[in-house]
């Protein structure tokens, strides 16, 4: 199968972070070059960052994912009633506090 990189960074806790959000969203990933950075100078530093791989079928969604995490989200999203309680949630929430119910799509 073939992985292509969607992600790479010298903060390698961000890194970490992003494979994580793939994670949990389903997406399989790989990660390159984390014991690398004592090679730069020796090595291009391009070539030093520890890096994400997904497959390639998987490339969209997860580019999509990173962005949203790292920019926010594109659009400002409305504040919804959860179908279950009835709690009053704000937009940044997709799960009820009160009774884990998921937002409604």
């Amino acid at each position: 199968m073939a992985y292509v990189r969607v992600f790479r960074h010298s903060n390698t806790l961000l890194v970490g972070h992003v494979r994580n959000l793939l994670e949990s969203a389903g997406i399989p990933c790989e990660l390159h070059n984390m014991t690398l950075g004592g090679g730069a100078g020796e090595l291009p530093l391009g070539e030093c960052e520890p890096e994400v791989w997904v497959a390639v079928h998987n490339r969209a969604r997860a580019e999509g994912l990173i962005n949203e995490a790292l920019d926010g989200p594109r659009e400002p999203t409305q504040a919804w009633c959860c179908p279950h309680c009835g709690e009053r949630l704000e937009g940044v929430f997709d799960t009820c506090w009160r009774c884990a119910a998921n937002r409604p799509d």
